[in-house]
């Protein structure tokens, strides 16, 4: 193969990215290649790595360049790897990856380092770089983001089972994140919707609201918060990932249920009682007024 078709055969595999060792390899010298980065035509993306001109600027060129410019023993992680994952629809502003603890780079402007060495089990090959594998992706990623059980729970219910999520928690027992991580997994774990209506409970009590019963009897269903005198229904969900069709439909059924009978129903998640709880007080005091109760 000749210099410019393996040039070229990287550069479609690289998102058109091209590292100094790469182009050298190719027989391209180095001065050959700094006089491409001072005119324009290659663009110096991080120490060593070019973008070479006429290639756009992506999230996966900055996820790509970020791992050629940290080396082959590093792993792209954090929200990062969730966007090369497709768990996130866009990359993060700053890219994380974790490098072994005997690897000592300066980070450049835009990437953050983390020294950690991970498990082989926490790794994975994806469209050409290394990056941290799905289960630890999310757990990581669940403790760097807003509404982080949000993201958790939709990346168990489309990406990653739960036993290999605590699996490679279990794999980071006493890694920075671990005590925030254990928070998440105890709440996921719950296959009951307990954690959410204790979460609840709190948050009416603190709030110095009254007149609601809890799991008040309904025909063949129960209420989970009810205020009978007016009629209002507070329903609140566990985490989605264990909700199955039964289940689903039997919810479904019973609000129809609460609708049919002249109740006014609120429904939160417990990613709204724990994320938003001032949102969540303020629905049902709002309510309350509505009905004509001073909350």
């Amino acid at each position: 193969m000749s210099p410019n078709a393996r040039i070229n055969d990287l550069l479609s595999r690289q998102d058109g990215l091209l590292s100094l060792a790469q182009a050298v390899g190719c027989g391209i010298s180095r001065s050959t290649v700094q006089r491409r980065a001072r005119s324009g035509e290659w663009e110096r993306l991080l120490p060593r790595v070019f973008l070479v001109g006429g290639h756009p600027f992506t999230d996966a060129v900055r996820i790509r360049a970020t791992w050629m410019w940290a080396g082959e023993h590093a792993a792209v992680s954090g929200p990062a790897a969730a966007g090369w994952h497709t768990m996130l629809a866009a990359a993060p502003a700053r890219i994380d990856v974790t490098v072994p603890r005997r690897c000592c780079p300066q980070a450049p402007r835009g990437v953050r380092l983390r020294r950690r060495d991970l498990s082989p089990t926490d790794l994975v090959g994806l469209r050409g770089l290394w990056l941290t594998d799905g289960p630890l992706t999310a757990l990581e990623t669940a403790i760097a983001v807003p509404d982080g059980s949000v993201f958790l729970d939709r990346a168990l219910q489309k990406h990653v089972s739960f036993e290999r999520v605590y699996q490679a928690y279990c794999r980071s027992l006493g890694a920075r994140g671990s005590a925030r991580m254990n928070v998440l997994l105890t709440a996921a774990a719950d296959r009951a919707n307990s954690a959410a209506e204790r979460l609840m409970i709190g948050l009416l009590r603190t709030a110095g609201i009254t007149g609601w019963v809890h799991n008040h009897p309904f025909g063949p269903y129960k209420i989970d918060f009810a205020f009978p005198a007016i009629r209002l229904a507070i329903e609140v969900d566990g985490w989605a990932w264990h909700m199955d069709v039964e289940r689903f439909r039997a919810d479904r059924h019973k609000q129809n249920a609460i609708v049919r009978d002249g109740w006014d129903p609120l429904r939160f998640t417990w990613h709204d009682l724990k994320n938003r709880p001032d949102y969540v007080i303020a629905e049902v005091r709002a309510a309350l007024i509505r009905l004509g109760i001073t909350a």
